[in-house]
This record gives structure tokens, sequence and C-alpha cells, in this order.
């Protein structure tokens, strides 16, 4: 999922999709996944040149991405979508949406506790800390430099800023990440039990597919290698009146806000968890704004109310 806070961080979408053309290689890429540039061309009637602007206009937008891969003469370029979802806040910018909210960017090397076991590894931008399945370099100083970790079962805790006042009530809370399953190396296929708690509380519990590295994470450095884990999926925990939702839509539990107890006195642990006795214990991977795709760590949004 892709979010924009604003129509005007959206505008380069609007200018993409303006073109009818363009509307029909979105359609055409949903509906079948993937298509190269000749593909495209065949079905819409257009000649490669004008495909292959449109193509350029649609990744300028990030709206799709390109891929060189192996054909039956020689190689081909296919596109796909890039996201499965856009959520637009077109509110966002109207006065009572900045008195009433608060936002954090956490680095994900800032956690507060945790326990993990191998295969495990811990590392910033520039290099791993320690060695590989080692989990006592999680305790290295360095760790608040991590802009990506990963393990096979355990856990890492986050305390989440409360910067509500007295008389303030926690009416929504919204926490953006990147995130995987860990294998050995990586592998698409491969499920995992990620578990959310606040406070304790279990929220929900999401099965990620898998550990993704066949293509290269979009802001990986040039050092990190091809054959480890490259990126995740965004997702968007929800926590509001009516339960707890994934993604703006899908139900993980029916823990509210209200449940949470939330006040200007209260602590926030945010804690990601893969337990041993899981069903499917495949690990959990969580990037920063330096790896993966998206150049964020965990992102807090609180709303609140007087």
């Amino acid at each position: 999922m892709k979010r924009y806070r604003s129509l005007r961080e959206a505008e380069p979408v609007w200018r993409a999709l303006s073109a009818s053309a363009r509307l029909r290689i979105m359609e055409i890429l949903y509906e079948q996944e993937d298509k190269s540039f000749h593909e495209l061309a065949c079905e819409l009637g257009l000649t490669n040149s004008a495909i292959t602007m449109h193509i350029s206009k649609l990744e300028e937008a990030d709206l799709i991405e390109v891929q060189v891969v192996p054909g039956k003469r020689g190689n081909r370029k296919v596109c796909r979508p890039k996201y499965s979802r856009l959520y637009f806040e077109f509110d966002e910018g109207r006065p009572h949406r900045r008195q009433n909210v608060y936002e954090d960017d956490i680095r994900i090397g800032y956690y507060t506790k945790c326990e993990v076991a191998p295969t495990c590894g811990i590392s910033t931008e520039h290099s791993i800390i320690g060695e590989l399945d080692a989990p006592k370099y999680f305790f290295f100083p360095e760790h608040f430099e991590a802009e990506v970790l990963w393990f096979g079962y355990g856990f890492v805790e986050y305390q989440l800023p409360n910067h509500l006042k007295a008389g303030q009530k926690v009416t929504q809370m919204e926490l953006s990440f990147e995130i995987s399953a860990e294998c050995p190396g990586f592998c698409e296929d491969y499920p995992s039990d990620i578990h959310f708690y606040l406070n304790g509380i279990l929220l929900g519990v999401w099965i990620s597919p898998g550990d993704f590295g066949a293509r290269r994470g979009r802001l990986a450095p040039e050092w990190w290698p091809d054959t480890c884990n490259q990126y995740g999926l965004l997702k968007t925990l929800t926590i509001n009146e009516k339960g707890t939702f994934l993604d703006n839509g899908i139900q993980l539990g029916p823990v509210t806000i209200q449940d949470l107890n939330l006040d200007y006195s209260s602590f926030m642990e945010f804690r990601f968890a893969v337990p041993r006795e899981t069903k499917n214990c495949g690990g959990f991977t969580i990037f920063g704004r330096t790896f993966g795709d998206y150049a964020q760590g965990i992102r807090v949004r609180v709303f609140y109310e007087e």
C-alpha cells in the first residue's frame, strides 16, 4: 500500500493518470499482473516509442516497476503494478487535524527490549553489526543506528512517545512499517505469523507471505548482498473505537482504543513478535529508512481529543 498524506503529495499520480492510454495500461497490469512493453503496444495499438513514453510517466509517478527478464529471444522489459492499494488522505492539512494529531518516525534501532534467536542479524546503512546469527550484537551500542534487523523467532519492542497532556484522550492510533518474514537467504513463499502487541495486549496476527528477495530493495545500499532479504510489505495498523485493523479495512482483532486505557501518563510499549510455538514460525524482518522499498522507520500517528 502507498499512502499519500495530501492532494499536493499525490500530484504526480494525477498527472500520470491524466492520459486515457496510461489508465488503460494500469487496468491491464492490475488484471494480468505483468506485461512486456511489446505486449502492451500490441494490445493498445500503439508504437513501441509511445508505450515507452507512457511507461516512463507511470514509473516516474511510482505506480509501476520495470524489470529486465530473460526471454526466448534475449532479454525483455516487463512492467507490473508497484502497489496493490493507494490510500489518499484528502483532509490532511485541515486545522483540526493538525492540532489533534501528532506523529513520530521511530528508527528501527531504537528498540527498548528484545529477545531474538537465529537466524538473526542487525545492520546499519554501512555495515552489519558484529556477526550474523549472534543475538548478543542486538545489545551493542551501534544498534541505535540499525536500518534493518531480522530474527527467526522472538520479539523486539519499542517505547512509543506519548505527547499527550492532562485532559487529552487518545481516539485512534496508526502505525506503519515495512516488514516481512525471515528465511535463511530469502524465500518468496515462507509464511510467518507476526504478532502485534501494545502494552502486553495482543492486537492481532498478520501472516507475512514470505521473505522477499527475488529483486533488490529499491533503497538497498550497493554493498548489501543479493542473497539477503531485500524488502518487505508496507503495513498500516489502526486501532480505533471499532477494533484493530490492518491496511484500513482488514480487521485483525476486537481490541479497541478504549480497551488500551491510554492517557497522558501512559507508557506505550509496542512489540513485534514471532513466538516459537506459533503455527507459521517463519521469523521477522523490519526495514528502516535506508533499506527495503520505503524510506521510513516505524511511523506512529496518534489522534486525540480534549
